[in-house]
């Protein structure tokens, strides 16, 4: 697995800094964030070093896929309501403009209440 030593969430990954695991398999790894801007609110992260979304090359397609596809399940898991008047809200940050502060690639996930619309 491709791995950057000076990477927060690859050292999240191995087990060497903590986090509140949601989800783990193969190529991917969910945990809470440790800031939540919502009442649920979790990253769905690639195991594999991906500094940013454009950093993804037609390899990691199935595994960006299986993000997205995860994204509801483990919403539903972790308390957001299901349907059209529940839901949640996914949000990718790529790069400075899009105020990505931890370069690698991460999917976050929140819902609850939504403390945006106040």
């Amino acid at each position: 697995m491709n791995h950057d030593p000076n990477c927060l969430f690859c050292k999240i990954v191995q087990g060497l800094i903590p986090s509140q695991k949601v989800y783990e398999d193969a190529e991917i790894y969910a945990f809470k964030d440790i800031n939540p801007a919502a009442p649920v609110h979790f990253l769905i992260i690639p195991k594999k070093h991906l500094a940013m979304l454009e950093s993804a090359e037609p390899v990691d397609a199935p595994m960006l896929g299986r993000m997205m596809e995860l994204a509801p399940r483990l919403a539903k898991e972790q308390g957001c309501r299901p349907g059209q008047d529940g839901g949640f809200r996914l949000v990718v940050n790529n790069g400075a403009d899009g105020g990505q502060e931890v370069y690698h690639l991460h999917l976050h996930v929140m819902g609850g209440p939504r403390p945006w619309k106040k």
